[in-house]
């Protein structure tokens, strides 16, 4: 029979206070980041509570500190799997790691309902602050997160009523620049697939494209739509329809990286990778050793996430002022499939 290794008893914060040849209070001052404490000293605190693996009690702390704070941050983006998703997760983790605050991540996935029970559930782990991605134009939940004073600040997409915290890609101008390089090699007949309209990504993509069209003089009538695009198999079908009709389009736009995937492999299927010309939105993984290579609209995430991060913390150290809409600049990347001339 083994030997069973004894348990190591829980480090508590006298523990640390001894190890670290300080007070219990200058411990609890240092870990609940309160200022007016010397770097040296918090340094010695920091070390011991490593080498104790002390593991503080932060539900049971905040009931002890003046602001009440748990140093808890919620977030919802669109997908943990989504690598647009990703990104902004890790900025904000990163952001929240150097003030001593863990971050819950929930998946929204255009879903509403799951929308407002991930706040719920925020709001019932009491977390600090909210950084939210939305899936519905009218939250129901906003005057609950007024009501408890919850700051909140929602990134990529935002609901359309005015006074909210905001940090969102140039969604407008990002797609007409997008139309516009295809239009500049000579395309007219260009599709664009997007995802659902109620969304306000969507639909700033939406006008951003017919925007370049209008410009440059061409009828609305000449560009193929579709529309309600959930993912990448429903993108590469309606790829498969467009490209069976009497006049397939010698470009496309994707407004949504899971659609240009399935755009991608709709091209591929159907041998038109080096025919139809292809602008997507936000970047993806490996796009420029492809072949040809994507070219692409890409977003900043890692910007937004870590542009949401400070001004949710700018919010919680007490900035006064009306709300800001932050937007982060996109940049047209040509690596290849959006330079291909018309058939």
């Amino acid at each position: 029979m083994e030997d069973r290794q004894p348990v190591r008893p829980r480090a508590t914060m006298k523990h640390v206070a001894s190890l670290a040849g300080v007070g219990i209070k200058t411990v609890s001052r240092v870990i609940n980041g309160e200022p007016n404490v010397a770097e040296a000293t918090a340094a010695k605190v920091w070390d011991a509570v490593r080498a104790l693996d002390y593991q503080p009690d932060l539900q049971a702390g905040s009931l002890r500190r003046a602001d009440g704070r748990t140093r808890t941050l919620g977030l919802l983006v669109g997908s943990v799997d989504n690598p647009f998703s990703g990104a902004i997760h890790r900025a904000v983790e990163d952001a929240a790691s150097a003030r001593g605050v863990s971050v819950f991540a929930s998946s929204l996935d255009d879903d509403p309902s799951r929308e407002g029970d991930a706040v719920r559930n925020f709001l019932q782990r009491r977390v600090d602050a909210l950084i939210l991605t939305a899936a519905r134009a009218t939250p129901d939940y906003l005057e609950q997160i007024r009501d408890r004073g919850v700051p909140v600040v929602y990134v990529d997409r935002e609901p359309l009523m005015g006074g909210l915290d905001t940090v969102a890609s140039d969604n407008r101008e990002g797609a007409r620049r997008a139309t516009e390089h295809l239009i500049d090699h000579g395309h007219r007949r260009i599709a664009l697939l997007v995802d659902r309209m109620d969304l306000i990504t969507a639909a700033q993509r939406h006008q951003g494209f017919f925007d370049a069209l209008g410009a440059a003089g061409i009828p609305t009538g000449d560009a193929s739509v579709v529309t309600e695009l959930h993912d990448a198999h429903q993108a590469r079908d309606a790829v498969h329809r467009l490209m069976a009709s009497d006049e397939p389009p010698t470009a496309i736009f994707s407004a949504q990286n899971l659609i240009t995937l399935g755009v991608l492999h709709a091209l591929r299927e159907l041998g038109l990778e080096r025919t139809t010309a292809l602008v997507g939105f936000d970047d993806l993984p490996l796009a420029d050793l492809m072949d040809p290579g994507v070219s692409v609209v890409a977003q900043d995430p890692q910007e937004i996430g870590r542009a949401a991060a400070e001004r949710v913390f700018a919010l919680l150290d007490g900035a006064g002022g009306e709300a800001r809409r932050i937007v982060v600049p996109t940049t047209l990347i040509a690596r290849g499939s959006g330079e291909l001339l018309p058939r």
